[in-house]
């Protein structure tokens, strides 16, 4: 049985990371790119360059977008609505929930199924056993591409709403971007009293690789299901004294001369627990008040 032929639009690292994985796995691609520089590496892999947009859907059921974000989705396919129809979008850029349905509708819109994703490893990763990529839409399409998906990473999908892997997918770059910030912040903290970079972060990394045992003996699933209950214990380190390390940082980084705000807004989340009558429960508390800002 021949595989599925596999249109890939987007040629960033991403898209070239994607269309090898697929071609690798014995797919015939077809590729469409804004530069079409950024097609020569593929193409000498064996991917077929397409001259417009109209001819790269044509080219197969499925059509795996890597763009910027959702306009560059209109922008390209805008030309290219009437060969949409009967053919799988699997979008894998990066937008806000509210366009993310709206691109399902559109899809809908121009007889195309539609489909969401979110690749949540770097473009080196991808087709290797530690990617894996969300997926939420059209049930039934996800089905029927599912085979061909599974060779960008591990696939897992997430219902109906297009909105859940986008959201999935931000959530994810949510705690790692946030995480960056704070080693970013850590390194900077202790450099105003000399410590390197060098010296600090195999140090911090000790404390950030054990997070996962600190946060919940009988493992994060379980720490899940009391967020979901609305349990929130706080044996051994409540909100009160959270706050009260929450508000030695902002001190020492003033003190230091470096720059408070990321500090000061960890410090908000556990005065606004601790305002609100829950000084004695666990730092899970805060999701309550990120949840209804006051």
């Amino acid at each position: 049985m021949s595989a599925t032929p596999v249109t890939v639009i987007g040629l960033g690292p991403m898209g070239q990371a994607m269309v090898r994985a697929l071609l690798a796995a014995g797919h015939p691609v077809t590729v469409w790119n804004r530069t079409p520089s950024r097609a020569e590496g593929v193409v000498a892999d064996g991917a077929r360059l397409a001259a417009s947009p109209a001819d790269a859907v044509a080219a197969g059921d499925l059509v795996i977008l890597s763009l910027t974000d959702y306009q560059a989705m209109w922008d390209v396919l805008g030309g290219a609505t009437a060969r949409l129809a009967g053919r799988t979008l699997v979008n894998l850029s990066s937008d806000t929930p509210d366009k993310t349905r709206e691109a399902a509708a559109w899809a809908r819109s121009h007889s195309a199924s539609f489909v969401a994703g979110g690749v949540m490893v770097p473009a080196p990763m991808v087709g290797t056993d530690r990617a894996y990529v969300y997926y939420s839409g059209d049930a039934e399409a996800f089905d029927a591409h599912r085979a061909a998906l599974a060779h960008l990473g591990e696939p897992s999908f997430l219902g109906d709403d297009p909105a859940r892997a986008q959201l999935m997918y931000q959530a994810h770059l949510d705690a790692f971007l946030t995480t960056l910030s704070g080693i970013a912040h850590a390194t900077a903290l202790v450099g105003s009293a000399g410590i390197t970079a060098e010296e600090f972060l195999p140090e911090v990394m000790r404390l950030i690789g054990a997070i996962p045992d600190m946060l919940a003996a009988d493992g994060v699933a379980a720490l899940g299901a009391l967020i979901d209950r609305g349990e929130h214990p706080g044996e051994g380190a409540d909100n009160v004294m959270l706050g009260a390390t929450a508000d030695h940082i902002v001190a020492s980084s003033r003190s230091a001369g470096v720059d408070t705000a990321l500090p000061r807004a960890v410090q908000a989340h556990y005065h606004r627990a601790i305002d609100d009558g829950h000084g004695a429960d666990g730092w899970t508390r805060i999701v309550d008040g990120i949840r209804a800002p006051a």
